[in-house]
């Protein structure tokens, strides 16, 4: 029989064909606030999922179930590759992995970056991930230094002013 001829409910299949969440190529440096969040975010995730189990029956849970299952299979993995680094071991005169840096740009203006992990970058807070291209044109360098960060806008030229790295990240959002 062809399946035009057979009714079924749609929402039985779906959400649960998700695809993985990609996993970067990039070995997962995290900070300590970085490991923080990513095993707090596993830890919501299996929460939701014992949540929500007893209901796998409906529909509408079955796809959540389905997305909740896709995104802890993600921050599992990203927790068994982390690599943690503590900013406060790394060299503090030099540009490295876990630093805040304060440059300066053409028309004197100063900004702020925390170079962290992939998972735990968020611009708004000015955390750049460090296979951004900002921080790969930062990483390396020393206060003074001038650098450029190459961007789709346009170059820009940066000066190091300052570089800070925290004595302890644990438990910061």
């Amino acid at each position: 029989m062809s399946r035009a001829f057979v009714k079924e409910n749609d929402l039985e299949h779906a959400g649960t064909d998700l695809p993985e969440r990609p996993q970067s190529e990039h070995p997962n440096y995290v900070t300590p606030a970085g490991l923080a969040q990513l095993t707090r975010q596993a830890a919501e995730l299996e929460s939701e999922y014992l949540r929500l189990n007893p209901q796998k029956d409906d529909p509408v849970i079955r796809q959540k179930l389905a997305v909740i299952e896709r995104d802890l299979r993600y921050f599992q993995s990203r927790l068994e590759n982390a690599i943690p680094v503590n900013p406060a071991e790394q060299r503090q005169d030099v540009v490295l992995f876990g630093a805040t840096v304060e440059v300066e740009n053409e028309e004197g203006e100063l900004h702020v970056f925390e170079i962290v992990g992939e998972d735990e970058a968020d611009i708004q807070r000015n955390k750049v991930s460090w296979v951004s291209p900002l921080a790969r044109a930062l990483i390396g360098h020393k206060v003074g230094d001038s650098v450029v960060w190459r961007r789709p806008a346009g170059d820009l030229p940066l000066e190091i002013t300052a570089i800070h790295y925290k004595q302890s990240q644990g438990n910061q959002p």
